[in-house]
């Protein structure tokens, strides 16, 4: 078996190689609307494996992201077939032991077995699979047999996993370890990174927004009114196409994430321009070249493919703003406010780098005398999602009760309850689709843990009698009477 994934760029490109058979491939891509990306598992004769591929069809129809979520799910179910393979099964005949002996091999047996957490979303992927084999008729029934519990569940209880920052914290992490400073607020210079405001400037943006890393690192440069927006004004984009499960909602930018980025587009981002025009030049057929932006009704258009193109900015997905590019004083140039080397948006693999090399650098001065406590589990860009919420709520739900405290009336009416209540509020900025996910971030608002201190200060054995002692006295033991007479 082996898993491939569809791309007509390069058979495009090829044409002396494919011939007339890539002409007529592309053609049949294009006429069943199979998106790029779109996997395809293969048997030894090179013949799709279905019904497997039958689903991944039907995921890209039903529009899930063929870069980023079927990819993942292509892997999933190789990893599956290659395993029911070896016990003589397909997945029309897989039983129930057969799943739960995968199972078993995934978290047990193989050499580095996967997390709880791992293993039930890909769980879940597999659910999924069987309820649409079921629903389209290959398969009589699932093998599994849905109780209390499904038997491909690790069995863990989980909450959300929420971290968040103190704000010496998110100092720590975005002026020492992205940017290079020192503790003192000095310039380090053993510190490698070329690019420090820019990295700020991703930090600052991803904190203020509460947008999710594939939302804030594919922002393009109209969004954010570069060229158009007078300093110290905020800015207000709707997001879609990126967002988690392409939910739309609007964004808001204040004014301070706009001048950290401001910083980075005149320090940084000309030079990362000028060193990689060559290189976008030799792609310019496979790129979007943006020759009109109408930054009133939100859309671009351009030259894509020998065709000129219209998009509206909030529709394009991060796949097509990778190749989004307009020409600049030095020639093409991206469009994406996030550009590194080959001048190119930068991959969430890069921003994973840059986080990984972060963390190494916080963690080689955490005994440093200023340096502030680091989180238990590594930190990630996600953090910084959940620290707005949580700074956000913290500070409208202070309010709300100032408001109550004042007019001396709850939020009895629907409109005010809509218009007021703090969970609310941040549930449409952070675009969950339910307020009960918002609702589990009240249990941070306060450590709990300052309690039990608080409530155990004077049970402690540091500053008193051990039990060893009260033991001795209570028995009058010689020893114990003795150093009772000496103090």
């Amino acid at each position: 078996m082996d898993l491939f994934f569809v791309c007509r760029d390069r058979v495009v490109d090829r044409p002396a190689l494919f011939g007339d058979v890539g002409t007529v491939a592309v053609a049949r891509l294009d006429h069943r609307a199979l998106p790029d990306g779109l996997p395809v598992i293969v048997d030894d004769t090179m013949r799709p494996v279905e019904p497997a591929c039958g689903w991944f069809r039907h995921l890209a129809y039903m529009g899930r992201d063929p870069q980023d979520t079927l990819r993942h799910y292509g892997y999933i179910v190789l990893r599956l077939i290659e395993f029911l393979g070896e016990r003589g099964r397909e997945l029309v005949t897989a039983t129930e032991s057969d799943l739960v002996a995968y199972r078993r091999s995934r978290t047990e047996l193989q050499d580095d077995p996967v997390g709880g957490a791992a293993w039930d979303r890909e769980a879940s992927v597999l659910n999924t699979l069987f309820a649409w084999l079921v629903d389209r008729g290959f398969r009589r029934a699932s093998p599994l047999r849905m109780g209390k519990r499904n038997p491909l569940s690790s069995g863990m209880s989980r909450d959300m996993d929420i971290r968040h920052l103190t704000l010496d914290q998110y100092r720590f992490f975005r002026d020492v370890g992205l940017a290079g400073q020192g503790l003192d607020g000095t310039v380090d210079r053993s510190f490698r990174g070329w690019v420090p405001h820019r990295e700020r400037a991703a930090a600052d943006l991803a904190l203020m927004t509460g947008m999710r890393l594939q939302e804030w690192s594919t922002v393009l440069l109209p969004e954010l009114g570069v060229g158009l927006r007078r300093p110290g004004e905020p800015v207000e984009f709707t997001l879609q196409a990126c967002a988690k499960y392409k939910k739309l909602r609007q964004v808001y930018v204040p004014p301070d994430a706009l001048s950290a980025v401001d910083t980075f587009l005149l320090l940084e981002r000309p030079e990362i321009v000028e060193r990689s025009v060559r290189s976008l030049e030799r792609r310019h057929r496979e790129l979007l070249v943006v020759t009109d932006i109408d930054h009133d009704r939100g859309r671009l258009k351009g030259q894509w493919k020998g065709r000129l193109r219209s998009f509206t900015w909030s529709a394009m997905p991060p796949s097509l703003r990778r190749l989004t590019v307009h020409e600049g004083p030095s020639g093409l140039e991206p469009l994406a406010v996030f550009c590194g080397h080959g001048s190119t948006m930068l991959a969430p693999a890069s921003w994973d780098r840059i986080r990984r090399r972060a963390w190494e650098r916080m963690t080689a001065l955490r005994d440093a005398p200023r340096a502030p406590m680091l989180p238990v589990k590594r930190w990630r860009f996600h953090d910084l999602r959940h620290t707005f919420a949580l700074r956000l709520l913290d500070y409208l739900m202070r309010r709300a009760a100032a408001r109550e405290a004042v007019t001396r009336v709850a939020l009895a009416r629907l409109a005010d309850h809509l218009a007021f209540n703090p969970l609310l509020i941040v549930s449409r900025r952070l675009g969950h689709s339910s307020p009960a996910t918002t609702y589990q971030y009240l249990r941070y608002l306060e450590d709990p843990m300052n309690y039990v201190d608080a409530a155990f200060a004077e049970w402690a054995a540091g500053d008193g009698d051990t039990y060893a002692d009260i033991a001795l006295r209570a028995l009058g033991h010689p020893m114990e009477v003795a150093h009772g007479q000496a103090r």
